[in-house]
């Protein structure tokens, strides 16, 4: 099932030709093409799920295994210090693209590329209660 107005939809069935690093049945890996650093890698599911939170739990499980899997060979290929992987749910959290997507960003020492935010505290007994509250909803 895809979505014909949805952009990575057409980069995932190979209707938009891309740079790709990996396919399979679920997912195609492709090279960004406004990379934070060479090599930043997109991983989209083929079937359509504007978020996370719309992906069947068989696909969460093979998303993450298959960016461990292109985060080892991006590694080994381009020697870099570490790798972000980063996927975003939801316009207050950065998503832009409203079609599930995890970037895979090479990171070197000293290579400008930011990610910030700024830390806040909890106050005495905050985080417990808050913690409990998570756990009461899963």
């Amino acid at each position: 099932m895809s979505d014909n107005s949805c952009i990575f939809c057409k980069l995932a069935s190979g209707e938009f030709s891309s740079a790709t690093v990996y396919e399979d049945d679920l997912f195609r890996a492709i090279l960004d093409i406004s990379p934070a650093t060479k090599g930043h890698t997109l991983l989209l599911p083929k079937k359509h799920a504007v978020n996370l939170f719309e992906l069947e739990e068989p696909e969460v499980s093979k998303a993450l295994s298959v960016a461990k899997k292109l985060s080892v060979a991006i590694q080994k290929t381009l020697q870099c210090d570490g790798i972000n992987i980063l996927q975003n749910n939801g316009p207050a959290a950065g998503q832009s693209v409203f079609h599930f997507h995890m970037h895979l960003i090479p990171r070197y020492e000293n290579d400008r590329v930011t990610i910030p935010w700024e830390t806040l505290s909890y106050s005495d007994g905050e985080a417990a209660k808050l913690a409990n509250k998570i756990h009461q909803n899963l």
